[in-house]
């Protein structure tokens, strides 16, 4: 009975009770009927299924309000000298708002393109990272995944995060990207088209849209030291080499700052774990002293 308890007191994961599996017995030999060895877990521990209606409208209000952001993406870009059929392509086929910002900003700002590319490239790599957290939350068919990546980016897995069961999860993250998607492509398709209208797209400080949408969505992230202090370092080395290097070098130089840390904090602790151990080295020393007398 104590191991039954056990196992009962013991939670499955992420919220889910654990299942014996198949042929498992009690202590009286008994074998337990309907046991399975699969657990499902849920997408996040604890907290109680939201309403769909409720996931749908917290989805919307993000699709719309970033997606809105799209027409400064379309004037920035057609400030920057690309034509609509360029600035249109990089929100169909890219479609993360912060790497293409950085590309039309530093092309704006007569960087080298490949620089420019580069550094956008870097930006949108934090996708990858989404991609594997989400790939577990939404196990979606195999046949679905490819079409689905391309809605990973910022937004979505924010909205995806905060759901609390597998179908919250995929509602959100559906319903983020395809409102995102739509209004982003059209908006930067108005953009494009009114930039003459508009004139001189820097009076009106659109460029600046982009990275206030991106920061705002950073900001509530950075809950540990280690992520504020990596933004901190960042933030210190981008601003401090803008006017030294080319367009688009300075975001490269200031992606060091993640690993800079790591360094610094894995040395740290290593040099903790070397005076533990040259402590407890000195105390069994002390200790055979004490006996040998």
């Amino acid at each position: 009975m104590a191991e039954q308890t056990a196992s009962a007191d013991r939670p499955g994961t992420a919220g889910i009770p654990a299942r014996s599996a198949p042929g498992t017995r009690d202590e009286n030999g008994t074998a337990v009927q309907g046991a399975t060895s699969r657990t499902e877990p849920a997408p996040t521990p604890g907290g109680e299924p939201k309403p769909d209606s409720a996931v749908v409208r917290d989805a919307l209000g993000v699709g719309i309000a970033v997606g809105l952001s799209g027409f400064a993406f379309g004037v920035t870009s057609a400030g920057a000298g690309l034509t609509l059929l360029q600035s249109c392509a990089l929100s169909l086929l890219v479609f993360t708002g912060a790497s293409q910002f950085a590309l039309v900003g530093a092309l704006a700002a007569g960087g080298n393109p490949l620089t420019a590319a580069a550094g956008a490239f870097f930006l949108g790599v934090r996708n990858t990272f989404y991609g594997l957290r989400l790939s577990q939350l939404l196990a979606l068919p195999r046949y679905v995944r490819p079409f689905a990546a391309q809605w990973v980016i910022d937004e979505t897995t924010a909205v995806a995060l905060a759901q609390p069961t597998r179908r919250g999860v995929r509602i959100g993250f559906t319903v983020t990207g395809l409102t995102l998607y739509v209004l982003w492509n059209l908006t930067t398709l108005l953009g494009a088209l009114g930039a003459e209208a508009i004139g001189d797209t820097d009076a009106w400080g659109l460029d600046a849209a982009g990275p206030a949408c991106f920061l705002a969505l950073l900001a509530p992230m950075l809950r540990t030291t280690r992520e504020r202090a990596v933004a901190a370092i960042a933030v210190v080395l981008g601003l401090g080499f803008l006017p030294l290097l080319p367009a688009g070098v300075p975001v490269l130089i200031a992606a060091l700052a993640a690993p800079a840390v790591l360094w610094f904090e894995g040395r740290r602790a290593g040099r903790g774990t070397a005076g533990e151990s040259a402590g407890e080295s000195g105390r069994g020393t002390t200790d055979r002293k004490g006996t040998d007398r």
